[in-house]
């Protein structure tokens, strides 16, 4: 009697990491395995809340000594105090001094001036960032949405606004507006920067009003608006919130250009692009005055723009990392 033929084992079979995993969740792993983007995130908290504790922030005081708006004697021609090489490499060794940024030709401390700059930018950043992606993603949904006449009224709207260039309506919003308060500047600069947005998320609105769930939601007797905000909505969260950082990251050089042609902040008050155009003159004999606001410019810019690119590939679905270790694995068995 011929024996039965032992069946050989079945392969192993790989189960995908992602099964299993919720949309949420798969984002914040994709936006982690960035490091850039999230180095950059880490930074600039950091950086916030350093120009927050050093100068205060409203009625809540700092712990820096000086203020941006007070004047004191020159010391050694307002040369920065700031000593990063320690005694052993033959430095002064590692301090602050009494004016580590140096200070301005009229004896105001520079570090103080610089964080207050910071602190105006990331205002500006966060109000035109909120206001504008909140304004252009409702005028998007509804043009996307209902089409036909809305969508081409809102659409030549948009096209006005967006065919001139943003540093022009800005320089008129600045000019009214720039002497009363870093505040009221950024939420007017917020009313006219929602035109890209607009039409990104018009864009995901038509495309996401013909799928099926819309259809259910439609026969379930769901309103409009429920439809528009509870299931549309989430799914172009993603486009959302990486066209929000970007606005916000070109929101800070758009607040620095009009400070720095005296059309934004005003005196009393402080920014960065106000701090060299104050000090342009004197780059050749005191460069300090130049390099420290343009430093934190260039600084706040990058960091914010590295937080968009990591969250626009955490959240493009077709951004699939490609590992090598994992690669070997699944062909080996």
């Amino acid at each position: 009697m011929m024996p039965e033929p032992v069946e050989a084992p079945a392969a192993p079979t790989t189960v995908d990491d992602t099964v299993g995993v919720s949309q949420g969740r798969l984002i914040l792993r994709r936006f982690l395995a960035n490091k850039v983007a999230v180095v950059s995130g880490i930074l600039f908290l950091l950086l916030v809340g350093f120009s927050m504790s050093a100068i205060g922030f409203g009625p809540i005081p700092g712990w820096w000594k000086h203020d941006y708006t007070t004047l004191s004697p020159q010391t050694g021609g307002g040369a920065p105090t700031l000593s990063l090489v320690p005694e052993w490499l033959g430095g002064n060794g590692i301090s602050l001094g009494e004016h580590p940024f140096g200070q301005s030709r009229i004896g105001i401390d520079y570090f103080a001036m610089t964080m207050r700059g910071v602190q105006n930018s990331v205002i500006v950043m966060l109000v035109i960032g909120v206001g504008g992606t909140v304004i252009g993603t409702v005028v998007g949904a509804i043009a996307g949405y209902y089409r036909g006449v809305i969508d081409a009224i809102l659409m030549r709207i948009t096209d006005v606004f967006i065919v001139i260039p943003a540093l022009v309506i800005g320089a008129i919003v600045g000019r009214a507006t720039g002497g009363l308060g870093v505040w009221l500047l950024a939420a007017f600069l917020a009313l006219v920067s929602w035109m890209v947005i607009a039409r990104l998320v018009r864009a995901e609105f038509l495309s996401l009003r013909e799928r099926e769930f819309v259809e259910a939601a439609r026969v379930a007797g769901a309103s409009d608006l429920r439809i528009i905000f509870k299931h549309i909505l989430p799914n172009a969260v993603g486009v959302v919130i990486v066209a929000a950082t970007l606005l916000a990251a070109a929101a800070i050089l758009l607040e620095t250009s009009l400070s720095y042609l005296q059309l934004g902040v005003r005196p009393p008050d402080v920014s960065l692009g106000l701090i060299i155009s104050d000090n342009q003159s004197a780059f050749q004999t005191r460069p300090w005055l130049f390099w420290w606001p343009a430093t934190f410019i260039v600084l706040l810019a990058l960091l914010v723009n590295f937080v968009g690119d990591g969250l626009r590939d955490a959240f493009d679905p077709r951004q699939k990392r490609f590992s090598r270790r994992r690669t070997k694995e699944r062909a080996s068995s």
